[in-house]
């Protein structure tokens, strides 16, 4: 069943599992209402309900829907190009249809070249209105962690290369880091082991404040790698 504007219209925004989607060249609201279907692609209303990528030959004209069943949304990739999702999932055209989470999700569809062509989605909760505008509202401030002066010293310099942006990163390994410190540092006696003792301390403190990223390694393999090894191919 294609979502039509009259079924947009008069929905209450405070209704748990209200889709809202947007692109750059429109938005559509949608009931949760079993069996109705939202489409987004390159191609024109009555086809597609949501344009995206419209100048983009690469995304098909119907390149991806939006079905309200068993209480959720479903997305489900019906373009010949990939369709990204957050954590690097990837859905192509063959891929089993997935639900999405209340809140906020963004997918890209895959385009010509390096372009990407964003899709917003928004499904409200039951305590929630859906997105509502915040422009004056002070911005958040970022999430930050306590660490001493060595601990930062540290970790900028095993992470240098993310911090200068270079393309495909990696952390320097202990024994590069080490080098570097006995040029910089001699005197502070940074050696490997002392290098790999102090980032297992910062792992396991940050681990018990709660961090969103995983940070103890399973013991069960042995001994944590510093980055020695190359990367998978």
């Amino acid at each position: 069943m294609p979502l039509s504007a009259s079924l947009a219209r008069g929905v209450a925004r405070t209704t748990p599992g209200i889709l809202h989607a947007r692109t750059v060249t429109g938005d559509v609201t949608a009931p949760p209402r079993p069996g109705l279907t939202v489409r987004f692609g390159r191609g024109e209303k009555p086809d597609v309900d949501l344009g995206v990528g419209i100048d983009d030959l690469r995304v098909s004209r119907r390149h991806g829907e939006l079905t309200y069943r068993a209480g959720q949304w479903w997305l489900r990739n019906t373009g010949q190009q990939l369709v990204r999702l957050p954590r690097g999932r990837m859905m192509h055209l063959g891929t089993e249809p997935i639900p999405l989470a209340t809140g906020y999700t963004p997918l890209f569809v895959k385009g010509s070249g390096y372009r990407e062509h964003l899709v917003e989605l928004y499904v409200a909760s039951h305590d929630d209105q859906g997105p509502v505008s915040r422009r004056r509202a002070e911005t958040a401030r970022p999430e930050t962690w306590a660490l001493d002066d060595d601990e930062r010293l540290l970790l900028v310099v095993l992470g240098q290369r993310y911090l200068l942006y270079e393309e495909d990163p990696r952390p320097l390994t202990y024994a590069t880091a080490a080098k570097q410190f006995a040029y910089r540092r001699p005197d502070a006696g940074w050696n490997e082991r002392k290098i790999e003792y102090r980032v297992e301390a910062v792992r396991r403190r940050l681990h018990r404040t709660g961090f969103r990223y995983p940070l103890i390694h399973d013991k069960s393999q042995g001994r944590p790698g510093d980055n020695s090894e190359p990367p998978p191919t």
